[in-house]
């Protein structure tokens, strides 16, 4: 195996397990939030959505960054932003 495929399995278990993690903070700020909000009647109910969307969010944030480390990454390794398109 080239240095560069040993660098790149390494960076693939990397973001899996990042997003392994991140997957489950999401779903634990979820459950967190909806078994404090059990007994809520149609008017708090949009707060439930209003506090889902900002865990949203904050994954998606999560995601664009490690997409962007990844970019720059992907730069710095083969001088190419997308591998393999000259």
């Amino acid at each position: 195996m080239s240095p560069l495929s040993g660098f790149l399995v390494f960076i693939i278990i990397i973001t899996a397990s990042l997003v392994a993690y991140l997957t489950k903070q999401f779903q634990n700020e979820n459950l967190n939030y909806s078994s404090l909000n059990q007994m809520t009647n149609s008017k708090n109910n949009s707060k439930v959505i209003e506090k889902e969307k900002v865990v949203a969010e904050k994954l998606n944030g999560r995601f664009a960054m490690m997409g962007f480390i990844a970019l720059v990454g992907a730069y710095l390794t083969t001088g190419q932003i997308i591998p393999g398109f000259v």
